[in-house]
């Protein structure tokens, strides 16, 4: 079997390029490399920008997780149509490379963020999607376009919505900002919104498990799945953490885009019903603030090392 991993030199897709090469399995990355860097020398990569270019060759019968995209929610509101082209453009052109070659199954990844605000909370699957920022729109529109070329080419295909992913090697979001920030400048934290906002958080190790569950599990010809914990944890709590394990008291500076939220189509509030994929064989390992506490180490190891 043959893993082709769009996006595998980024975060997610780095970590599961490692899994499935330290499991013995054949991995062919695409990627071009304009925000991940990483490489496993074990995996074969090319370096292709889907943007422009569809019209390139895989091996028939492969398993496709289609990670690649810009995955920063905040800029989506200010970049739209470099988002567009990253987040919807490359799904429709990597969906047409799958339709060709006759991949066993498509995995795209999604995002909790096609939920919006949501009314029901934890959050299952069928729930009302209205998402408050182009990020979540345009995964919305990923889902779609996967839904529809597995109607109607028959390509058996999972969209997997994902909670917030942390864990080694991250290059945004919270985490990182506040780790970065109180590296520059120990006495203060500058702290996006109110610090009440609330949500999920889920290690990569257990992130990586529940993909590669989606992937070889028989699922049906479409489905979708929540993938994140049975927690969830404060932005108030994530900068508490950070600042245990480095042992630094700074004082708190809240920037508030309005309503509490750190910036302009910020979600809130993010808890998913994970039921469904508990029901195939998949739970999480580690609780939100395990999350947490694992990447903030993670993070520090790697800039002492660096």
């Amino acid at each position: 079997m043959v893993y082709v991993i769009t996006g595998g030199a980024g975060y997610i897709g780095g970590h599961l390029t490692d899994y499935l090469v330290e499991r013995g399995e054949d991995v062919v990355v695409i990627d071009d490399f304009s925000y991940g860097k990483y490489m496993n020398n074990k995996a074969i990569y090319k370096k292709i920008d889907l943007r422009s270019n569809a019209d390139i060759e895989i091996p028939k019968d492969s398993i496709l997780f289609h990670l690649a995209a810009n995955p920063d929610v905040r800029t989506s509101m200010i970049h739209v149509q470099e988002h567009f082209e990253r987040d919807v453009k490359v799904t429709l052109n990597i969906l047409e490379i799958a339709r060709k070659y006759d991949v066993k199954k498509f995995i795209f990844a999604s995002s909790s963020t096609v939920y919006g605000e949501a009314k029901v909370i934890p959050t299952p699957e069928d729930s009302e999607l209205k998402p408050i920022s182009n990020y979540g729109l345009f995964k919305l529109l990923g889902e779609e376009m996967v839904e529809y070329y597995s109607r109607v080419y028959s390509i058996r295909a999972v969209s997997v919505r994902l909670a917030n992913v942390t864990g080694g090697r991250i290059s945004h979001g919270v985490i990182y900002d506040f780790v970065n920030k109180l590296l520059k400048d120990s006495n203060k934290l500058e702290i996006l919104g109110n610090g009440k906002q609330k949500k999920s958080y889920i290690y990569i190790t257990d992130t990586i498990e529940g993909l590669i569950l989606l992937a070889e599990e028989n699922t049906g010809s479409y489905s979708v799945y929540n993938l994140g914990n049975e927690d969830w944890i404060t932005v108030d709590e994530i900068a508490k953490i950070v600042e245990e394990e480095m042992g630094v008291s700074p004082k708190h500076i809240y920037v508030d885009s309005g309503e509490g939220r750190g910036w302009v189509g910020d979600v809130r509030f993010m808890l998913l019903d994970i039921k469904k994929i508990k029901e195939i064989g998949w739970k999480p390992k580690y609780t939100s603030r395990d999350a947490v506490r694992l990447a903030v180490r993670d993070l520090l190891n790697e800039l002492h090392k660096n």
